[in-house]
């Protein structure tokens, strides 16, 4: 065999677990099938979120706090900027899922965290206009992450090791007899004692799992605020905001583009390889909802763009060993809020591919709680 582990994705999971794996000086393929950096998956749009105060699951808290020592390791290794704290905004009715959530998490590991009142937030970040019954939990470590230099960073790092990297390659199949693995290309075949799975939106076929994953389009917009000063990351922190009609989220203009907002779910389920573009008259819900609450930020759109979420039935991730194949690890379906914890899903991947289990804490996402 050619190589101790083949990952199938070299995107923001599949490239930190090249990284991760070549670092310990195994022989490591990796195939991606698109460019280096593209944008026809997961792992692009300029910016994204990074909090720690996890309003969807406590279980989160550590691979958080993690996922911030490896963010700062390699932002050390590379002299990149892959991480810029600005402070986040958590915003909604005070016994809404994303507050209390969020304030359970903050109490159960002592994060740094305050809630404040529709006038201290408006005396703090005069762009936010909260109503009399909403609530703000504001975690300073909260920021922005900046995914195509995350993703080159890990790449370069991988390479730097000894990883092989291959790109515009395809794989088609993959099959195991528990000691090795094979992997057909439109290339030809590969094969290795391990295969770590991370293809994002391809893995509903890729992955072979007794779980439904379903891919989700998502649009992400860029806007000209009316009052630009207030949309820097100095007086904007990132936020999630929960409304009746649903969530949405914003991150404020940084390195040259506009104030980022977005809904968080609600998307048509599509094949990945026949994404529609951005239709006119798709902003209307998301410019409905800044109106209220933070009517300068759009002074027009900017720009747009498509993003994929890969979702389980229950929205958490999968990190595990595949039931029928135990040299392959199976990491996808982040659900679309999985690219903050990259770098340590790619850790997490390194040791189940190597050992069979993680010190990390990783039992919730284990393919297991689907039965």
């Amino acid at each position: 065999m050619r190589y101790d582990v083949i990952v199938v994705g070299l995107g923001g999971v599949g490239s930190a677990a090249a990284y991760h794996l070549a670092r310990r000086g195994l022989k490591v393929l990796g195939l991606e099938r698109f460019g280096p950096v593209h944008d026809r998956g997961s792992s692009h749009g300029h910016t994204r979120i990074i909090r720690q105060a996890y309003f969807e699951h406590p279980d989160y808290v550590p691979l958080l706090l993690r996922a911030y020592e490896l963010w700062d390791e390699l932002q050390a290794r590379t002299g990149r900027r892959l991480l810029q704290v600005c402070g986040g905004l958590l915003v909604g009715p005070p016994a809404g899922q994303l507050v209390s959530g969020a304030l359970r998490s903050a109490r159960q590991f002592r994060l740094p965290h305050e809630l404040l009142g529709p006038a201290e937030v408006k005396a703090r970040f005069p762009g936010f206009r909260l109503s009399p019954d909403e609530q703000a939990l504001y975690e300073p470590r909260a920021g922005i992450l900046f995914p195509e230099e995350c993703v080159r960073a890990h790449q370069e790092q991988a390479a730097a090791c000894g990883a092989e990297l291959r790109f515009h390659t395809r794989v088609l199949e993959w099959d195991s007899d528990g000691s090795r693995v094979r992997v057909l290309t439109a290339a030809g075949i590969e094969q290795a004692t391990s295969l770590v799975l991370a293809a994002g939106a391809w893995m509903p076929h890729l992955a072979r799992c007794p779980v439904r994953l379903s891919v989700e389009r998502q649009v992400v917009f860029w806007f000209r605020p009316r009052r630009p000063e207030w949309f820097q990351p100095d007086r904007c922190p990132v936020f999630v905001w929960e409304t009746p009609e649903g969530f949405f989220y914003g991150i404020p203009a940084v390195a040259g583009r506009g104030f980022k907002a977005a809904r968080h779910h609600g998307g048509d389920e599509v094949d990945p390889d026949g994404v529609p573009p951005v239709y006119p008259g798709e902003e209307e819900w998301l410019r409905a909802r800044l109106a209220d609450r933070l009517p300068e930020a759009d002074g027009g759109v900017e720009d747009a763009t498509t993003c994929l979420y890969t979702n389980t039935p229950d929205e958490h991730f999968v990190v595990d060993l595949h039931p029928s194949s135990p040299n392959v690890v199976v990491c996808s379906a982040c659900s679309g809020h999985g690219f903050k914890f990259t770098t340590v899903v790619g850790e997490a991947a390194a040791d189940l591919a190597t050992e069979g289990s993680s010190r990390l804490p990783i039992g919730f996402l284990s393919l297991r709680r689907f039965g």
